[in-house]
């Protein structure tokens, strides 16, 4: 078997091959055809053999591909040329673990195995690894939740002595883990609150960012800081922009809940009256369906045709009584939604107003402080130029920055440069923020409109399909009984 597998060239594992092997492994009745139909979905697969069962597969060198198979529980890649454990993050529900057979020499592989806390199987014997003194003892301290190993139970005996001569190392291990975990729980924890930061369209506002982005690409100003006094000056503007800007962030937080609380308020009115609906609905159907077996046994039953015919004609009323019953509930329903949606419209679209006014007004407080660091910095830098002229300047400044003191022009306009990226800084943020917050407002509003279509459209089929069935049953019952 090793000679075929090492004359064969290696194998990379792709999609084709999950889909043959899904394909081959999968169930081979109605079901199978179905999938292979409607496409393979490899989230739905629980395990997997890529090994000598199937000798095309036996050539694998290296695993890989297999992100998409999020349930896999059972993975065999016996009897193929694998040399490292790696690529397998995904599985994270991963049981059994089968790599007999393979070309697995490093020890360390088994510590890339404790991230599968579901693992209990484990199989790799025939590989390089499994031939040292410490296998079995490494391998049973670092994974000491493993029940199975090379088809054979482990005993608890075997975990007490494996825990005892590896404790030292384990300790270091766990705690190297514990740091990487504590720093993963951190990441993630910035992430989400970013996230809820951007859905309240005020990220990066709960700080300095804004004021640090305005001097980021102002070469002019950031020249400037050197000349007496600017440095308090801009120590001082930075202090009072920041406080804006925390204005901002903590007002837009609130108003973020506003929001929630008025989508969640209604989608609590929209799923209570549908639900009121949909059991006046119901009760409707249960005391027709009760008259409805009533109603074809006596037809049924009678044998005079002019009486048959009465029958019929009352029970075809019955049918078309219960649908004018069912459109005017859903009729009633849609009036009701469309006011609860019309005002729901208007709350939100206010809370949007408000927030972008209110927005506006301390953006405009920012604006009025760069106007005023603006005054101060070209009262600052023309005060240089003439003490300059005058030879009355005694401080030692860059040559970069004595530049621009050449004459007046020079100086106001870098000044004025200065100024103009950072007022456009400050527009761009209120542009953005009044932008995203009216499109998320647009696109709610809209998408609340059309799934009241869709919900509307549904149920008028519903009752469609309803009614056409119990008229063709009334039909069909017609016609046998005339035929008779």
């Amino acid at each position: 078997m090793n000679r075929l597998c090492n004359s064969m060239e290696p194998r990379v594992m792709d999609d084709d091959m999950l889909k043959l092997a899904v394909g081959d492994q999968g169930p081979r009745e109605e079901a199978g055809q179905l999938a292979k139909q409607e496409g393979i979905l490899f989230k739905d697969v629980l395990s997997l053999q890529l090994d000598f069962q199937n000798l095309s597969f036996n050539n694998i060198e290296a695993i890989e591909g297999l992100d998409a198979l999020v349930n896999l529980e059972d993975l065999s890649l016996f009897n193929n040329r694998i040399t490292k454990i790696d690529s397998l993050d995904s599985l994270v529900k991963l049981q059994v673990l089968s790599l007999g057979n393979n070309q697995i020499g490093n020890m360390m592989n088994i510590i890339y195995l404790r991230r599968f806390k579901d693992l209990r199987t484990l199989s790799l014997s025939g590989n390089p690894i499994a031939e040292a003194e410490d296998y079995k003892m490494f391998i049973c301290a670092y994974l000491p939740d493993l029940v199975y190993l090379d088809f054979r139970r482990i005993d608890d005996h075997m975990k007490e002595l494996a825990e005892m001569k590896h404790q030292y190392s384990i300790d270091e291990l766990k705690h190297r883990e514990n740091l990487i975990q504590a720093r993963l729980e951190d990441e993630q924890a910035r992430r989400e609150e970013l996230e809820e930061h951007k859905a309240a369209f005020v990220e990066h506002l709960n700080g300095s960012f804004l004021f640090d982005s305005m001097y980021a690409e102002d070469v002019e100003g950031s020249k400037l800081t050197c000349l007496p006094g600017v440095s308090e000056l801009l120590e001082a503007y930075k202090d009072k922009f920041v406080i804006i800007c925390l204005n901002i962030f903590e007002y837009g937080l609130k108003q973020q809940e506003k929001r929630k609380v008025e989508l969640d308020t209604f989608n609590e009115c929209i799923h209570e009256a549908i639900q009121e609906n949909q059991e006046q609905g119901k009760h409707k159907i249960a005391k027709f369906e009760e008259k409805h077996l009533l109603s074809l046994s006596a037809i049924r039953d009678e044998s005079e045709l002019t009486k048959l015919e009465k029958k019929i004609v009352e029970y075809s009323g019955d049918i078309t009584e219960l649908f004018n019953v069912l459109m005017t509930l859903e009729m009633q329903l849609v009036e009701q939604l469309e006011e609860t949606i019309n005002m729901f419209e208007r709350n939100i679209i206010d809370l949007v107003g408000l927030f972008i006014e209110n927005v506006q007004s301390l953006m405009a407080q920012c604006r009025d402080l760069e106007n005023h660091h603006h005054e101060k910095l070209l009262e600052i830098s023309i005060n240089t130029l003439e003490k300059i002229a005058k030879g009355e300047f005694d401080e030692d400044l860059p040559d970069d920055v004595r530049s621009l003191f050449v004459d007046k022009d020079t100086i106001v306009n870098a000044v004025g440069a200065s100024h103009d990226i950072h007022l456009l800084k400050i527009d761009n943020r209120e542009d953005e923020l009044v932008t995203r917050i009216n499109s998320w407002c647009t696109h709610l509003v809209d998408k609340i409109h059309k799934d009241e279509i869709m919900r509307n459209r549904k149920r008028v089929k519903e009752i469609n399909q309803y009614i056409d069935h119990m008229q063709n049953e009334l039909d069909n019952l017609e016609c046998s009984d005339l035929i008779d």
